[in-house]
């Protein structure tokens, strides 16, 4: 083994800069070289990146779980863990590297993944009466995240390295960014870490203080207003600095078809079902009141939601059905080296494209699958149910853990609710067949659930890792492997938190008689409602799922991405419109780049990044001080206060400029003269 400092300036100053094609479709013939080339010996699996991943794991896993259950809202670790990261390389005689830097953002980000599994679903349990032992939440968790892992490795040549330059990665970019800008340092680190402070006081001021409005709907003007009331005609836009940096990197294709189908479900089918049903006083399922008394944003909770669902469902099976060919390329190989051994069936990689084994995936697959089963058996379901509650885990985790990496890949944004809450509906409908009901079944199902909406939510952050390390030029392998940790680490802490969590606060609403404090645990609370129902043996919504399936069908055939106009219909129309704005802003700055030309405009596109990745990053970290001021039990949204917040007009009117001076800001920054031509 060569000494580490030694191994450390292997790497030349010049590979401290991304290629120019990393983010751009390579032409034919040609191979990505990373950052780090493969042949380079740089320091990676260290006991200090290991030690630090798992610490920063753990606190932000607990942090993010009380966020989660009091807001519904999950902390997104990665991108202040590769902060974080940075900062710590410099405590240390022999600086961290690159690689090691990414090894601790990946092991820490997995407690974004799993505690957003554990919040949504399980806590729904205890809405039930249920109340699981301690070990149940974990194993609960730490059987989703392994099960999201191990499926979604087979999948990293084709959403990686096959799809490179041709999906955006939003977050990826920013962690990226944030660590190469690390290592570099000079003027682009500060123009990072500039848009990162501006960003972090910007987003955590108007999130978390009265200080203007975060949402603007324009409704104190009479016209939206008229349309608000007689029409359910609902514009909404949320004016922080994170979603216009996500929606730059995304680009403008990307943010405006994102939008469109955002377009489609709140000013198309809001107002088409509010029309239908304005004139009935009895509630229609699903939703549980009349139409004629819903807000546009209860119809969108109630019906149009569902149709997102059935979107996202469907183009999930066209997503499943276009990397199949990975997939069974990857079996292939298992099959080949069981009967000829490893070396006759396949040479061994280079560094940069190693995986763990087939072998040992399909190993930890069986692993896992028997684990499931024997907890499910416990549950003191007949032989038939258990195997069908273990089919419907481990397909609906394989299905949805393609569904979660391209949807992080194009959008960042991972439909975790909409797929547990498929999960929940098709799996009561198949195990009410097998007989299983009242609180047995609800705890069957929820438990599924619970390990399906992990390992979805873990596969969409492993991803975003493995993209960081091709570019960086880490070793897939390593990162693959320190996940189980992180995994381990997470679903252990999670569990104890919400144990910990449910005997101080009462999750969803008050009960009678009971004095302790509520958390609302939103998703939760509608996962109980799901299931609840289901058990009842009330109707499934199959027009709206179907209706959500019919326009994914559209959107292929018309060539365009499914996903992300699925994804825009489910998501509220207020995360998609400043993300448009971040695409227009892309589209800009990309003409000012073109129109110059040479190192001065790739120099303008390379700003451009920076800084959106600078709002992503701050726009974390103001969400994670946000968290850490409601831990304090006397904390009050009304700590700071402006005079003119409570005046509608004036603060929405107020945040639309800030809003607008943010957007002045990105753009002259990235095209200053000065600094371009140095």
């Amino acid at each position: 083994m060569p000494d580490a400092d030694a191994a450390a300036q292997t790497l030349p100053e010049a590979a401290k800069w991304l290629p120019e094609n990393a983010y751009t479709p390579l032409p034919p013939g040609t191979v990505y070289q990373p950052v780090v080339p493969a042949p380079a010996a740089v320091p990676e699996l260290t006991a200090r990146s290991i030690g630090w991943g798992l610490v920063l794991c753990v606190v932000f896993t607990v942090a993010s779980a009380y966020s989660g259950l009091k807001v519904g809202q999950v902390m997104e670790a990665a991108i202040p863990i590769s902060i974080l990261a940075i900062g710590l390389a410099r405590l240390y005689p022999r600086r961290s590297s690159l690689l090691e830097n990414v090894i601790i953002t990946g092991i820490g980000g997995v407690a974004g993944g799993v505690v957003a599994g554990a919040v949504f679903t399980l806590p729904a349990l205890y809405l039930l009466k249920l109340d699981p032992r301690p070990a149940q939440t974990i194993f609960i968790c730490l059987a989703g995240g392994c099960l999201g892992v191990l499926f979604l490795i087979p999948l990293r040549r084709y959403f990686v390295r096959d799809m490179h330059g041709l999906l955006p990665y939003p977050e990826a970019t920013a962690i990226t960014e944030v660590l190469v800008t690390g290592e570099k340092g000079g003027a682009q680190a500060r123009l990072l870490l500039e848009a990162t402070a501006i960003a972090g006081v910007y987003d955590f001021l108007v999130t978390t203080f009265h200080v203007w409005k975060e949402y603007l709907d324009f409704q104190f003007t009479g016209v939206m207003h008229t349309l608000a009331e007689r029409a359910r005609v609902v514009v909404t836009f949320d004016a922080i600095g994170f979603i216009l940096g996500l929606g730059y990197v995304m680009g403008l294709r990307s943010s405006m078809i994102l939008c469109a189908g955002g377009v489609l479900s709140n000013l198309v089918l809001v107002p088409l079902v509010w029309m239908i049903g304005s004139h009935m006083n009895v509630p229609v399922y699903p939703a549980t009141a009349p139409i004629a008394g819903m807000t546009a944003a209860q119809i969108f909770r109630g019906y149009v939601r569902f149709v997102g669902v059935g979107a996202i469902a469907t183009a999930g099976i066209f997503g499943i059905l276009k990397s199949m060919r990975i997939v069974a390329g990857s079996f292939g190989v298992a099959l080949r080296t069981f009967r000829r051994g490893e070396g006759a069936a396949l040479a061994r990689p280079e560094r940069t494209d190693r995986d763990i084994p087939v072998m040992s995936i399909l190993l930890g697959v069986i692993v896992a699958a028997i684990g499931v089963a024997a907890f499910l058996g416990n549950l003191k379901a007949s032989l038939a149910a258990v195997l069908a509650g273990l089919a419907l885990a481990l397909l609906f985790s394989f299905f949805f853990t393609s569904v979660a990496a391209n949807a992080i890949a194009t959008t960042a944004r991972n439909p975790v609710s909409g797929m547990t809450m498929l999960t929940i509906i098709i799996s009561c409908v198949v195990l009410l067949r097998f007989g299983l009901s009242g609180a047995t079944g609800m705890f069957f199902v929820m438990a599924i659930a619970g390990m399906v909406c992990t390992a979805l939510s873990v596969s969409g952050q492993a991803i975003t890792d493995l993209k960081t390390g091709y570019w960086l030029g880490s070793t897939p392998a390593a990162q693959e492997k320190v996940k189980f940790l992180g995994v381990a680490a997470s679903a252990i802490a999670v569990g104890l938190t919400i144990v910990l969590l449910a005997r101080a606060f009462q999750f969803g609403d008050a009960a009678p008689g009971d004095l302790r404090v509520v958390l609302p645990s939103p998703q939760a609370s509608i996962m109980k409602a799901l299931v609840e129902g289901f058990m009842s043996r009330q109707p499934v919504a199959y027009i709206l799922f179907g209706a959500g399936g019919a326009i994914a069908i559209v959107m292929e055939m018309l060539g365009v991405p499914a996903l992300t106009f699925a994804l825009g219909m489910y998501l509220p129309l207020e995360l998609n419109t400043p993300a448009l704005v971040g695409g227009c802003l892309a589209h800009f700055v990309g003409k000012r780049s073109e129109k110059w030309g040479g190192r001065r405009g790739a120099t303008v596109r390379e700003r451009g990044v920076i800084i959106a990745s600078g709002l992503m990053a701050g726009g974390a970290l103001g969400g994670v001080f946000g968290a850490a001021c409601r831990l304090n039990s006397h904390f009050t949204e009304d700590w700071i206060r402006t005079p003119f917040y409570g005046h509608e007009a004036a603060s929405q009117m107020v945040s639309a400029a800030f809003f607008v001076a943010l957007c002045v800001y990105f753009w002259f920054r990235s095209v200053r003269h000065d600094e371009v031509e140095q």
